[in-house]
């Protein structure tokens, strides 16, 4: 695989070698999720004999759907749309009966006022009165003039495109509460993955007639896919499908090591209920986490690997639950809550995105979803106190006046963003000297390549490491990355297969 060379001594090799699939080779895979999942099935489907190893209780990863009695829920929300026939045409297949269509409505709670989400700049200026807004303008302005003369970070990037004012209203504290960690200290890349191509200027040139539609114009999405019974229906088939072409799903199986023996990964070591499990492969898939992955193993790999997996840091989170009594209290599938008086980031409403989640009627299932570290003290505070607190902060924030709880349940989910903090890329740039030169080593997903992926975009690494494996490429897995226009926006003009690959 073809990659830019760099100057650190353990950087990548300028072309990596992939050791290619061979008739009767055995493929271990880390991991039951999108990227996990989707490999494990297209080999499946090959012929080629494969053994899933999945840490937990639960397939899907970040896309499970969490059960609490017959109530179901997202570990966030999960939209089914993408840009990729190729993964479009696989979520059909793999969940086996249509997807329903969702009407999409999603907004920003910030000092008691809505504003639309995708920030519309015009709706943000005048939603939040004329004094702001003259003080909004005047902070363009004076950025437009005077820009930050290095955008390394977050704040430089946001403040050169929206002024500081606009930046300190709608970016700063929402942005901050999901990483935990100044904006000084997160990469400008994340922004620029985030809200590409979004600018003051160009909304307003969009509200005049200076600027005229084309069918290159972006249009919003305003319905989307979805499994009737969450995102986990869909994977739970994906698993049932794999194993009836003869795959094995070893659930509960937490791999610890990993072996190599001339410069090849030849078998992976897990642990479960207490006792050893060992697997030969020829091919080992890996969708954990950078840093178990280079801990897996252990002495095998350089010094300057290890500490830099270390040195990788992630973001956890975790959802409060809250099943009210009572119905519709807002009409949108989620709210962002930019108000920095609640430590709650974004309110899903899971009646809005199939009824099919909430089994009993007159009642309201809500996701408060909170963005923590470990070993802070959301992430250690009992479930009653984050209920009770939950709870709370929904009076405070007025999204569902006089409702009284009836249950709730609270599921945590360690590692759930990499974070692009002011080390991360050197960080990378080391582990990835080391995966790189292990050629049955394959790393795809989120936190199998520490990049902000969706599902669909870890699904597509996973699709083109096979190409790869097959001989196909080279294919630069490592190009298939997120922007904020994906997500939201779609061009009127059709999208190539490739466009987020290449």
């Amino acid at each position: 695989m073809t990659s830019a060379p760099r100057a650190e001594p353990n950087s990548p090799p300028a072309v990596r070698t992939i050791a290619q699939l061979a008739p009767g080779d055995r493929v271990a895979v880390i991991g039951a999720g999108p990227a996990g999942l989707t490999m494990a099935y297209l080999l499946a489907k090959r012929g080629v004999a494969v053994t899933v190893l999945e840490g937990t209780d639960m397939v899907g990863g970040i896309s499970q759907t969490a059960r609490y009695k017959d109530y179901r829920f997202d570990i966030g929300g999960h939209r089914f749309f993408t840009k990729i026939p190729p993964v479009q045409d696989l979520w059909e297949e793999m969940l086996g009966e249509p997807f329903i269509e969702v009407p999409r409505l999603s907004r920003i709670l910030y000092d008691g006022k809505y504003f639309h989400y995708p920030l519309k700049p015009l709706n943000a200026l005048f939603g939040l009165g004329p004094v702001d807004s003259v003080r909004i303008l005047a902070s363009y302005v004076y950025s437009w003039f005077n820009p930050e003369p290095v955008q390394d970070t977050f704040e430089q990037w946001v403040v050169t495109r929206f002024g500081r004012r606009l930046y300190e209203i709608f970016f700063r504290t929402y942005t901050e509460k999901v990483w935990g960690i100044p904006c000084t200290e997160i990469r400008a890349e994340w922004a620029a993955q985030r809200i590409k191509g979004l600018s003051l200027a160009r909304a307003v040139l969009a509200a005049t007639s200076l600027n005229k539609r084309d069918t290159g114009i972006k249009s919003l999405i305003d319905n989307f896919h979805y499994p009737r019974l969450g995102p986990g229906q869909l994977w739970e088939s994906c698993r049932d499908k794999f194993e009836a072409m003869g795959g094995t799903v070893l659930m509960q199986h937490y791999v610890h090591r990993i072996e190599l023996t001339d410069g090849r990964a030849t078998a992976v070591v897990a642990s479960h209920g207490g006792e050893t499990v060992r697997i030969e492969a020829e091919h080992v898939v890996s969708t954990t986490d950078l840093r178990a992955l280079v801990r897996a193993f252990g002495e095998q790999a350089p010094s300057s690997a290890r500490e830099a997996g270390d040195a990788l840091r992630y973001r956890d989170f975790l959802v409060v639950a809250l099943i009210l009594e009572g119905t519709d209290f807002f009409p949108d599938n989620w709210i962002y809550v930019h108000s920095p008086g609640v430590r709650v980031g974004r309110v899903q409403n899971f009646n809005n995105w199939s009824a099919e989640l909430v089994p009993e009627p007159g009642r309201t299932c809500l996701g408060m979803e909170y963005f923590c570290f470990e070993d802070d003290d959301l992430w250690t505070m009992s479930d009653a106190d984050l209920i009770a607190m939950a709870y709370r902060e929904l009076g405070e924030l007025g999204l569902a006046p006089g409702a009284n709880l009836a249950d709730a349940s609270v599921v945590r989910m360690p590692k759930a963003y990499p974070v692009y903090d002011a080390e991360y890329r050197a960080h990378l740039d080391q582990v990835r000297a080391f995966i790189d030169r292990v050629p049955n080593l394959h790393t795809v997903g989120r936190n199998g390549m520490h990049k902000y992926n969706n599902q669909d975009h870890s699904m597509y690494t996973a699709m083109l490491a096979l190409e790869n494996m097959l001989g196909h490429g080279p294919r630069d897995v490592w190009a298939v990355n997120t922007d904020f226009d994906y997500h939201e926006e779609q061009r009127v003009a059709p999208a190539r297969a490739d466009a987020v690959s290449m």
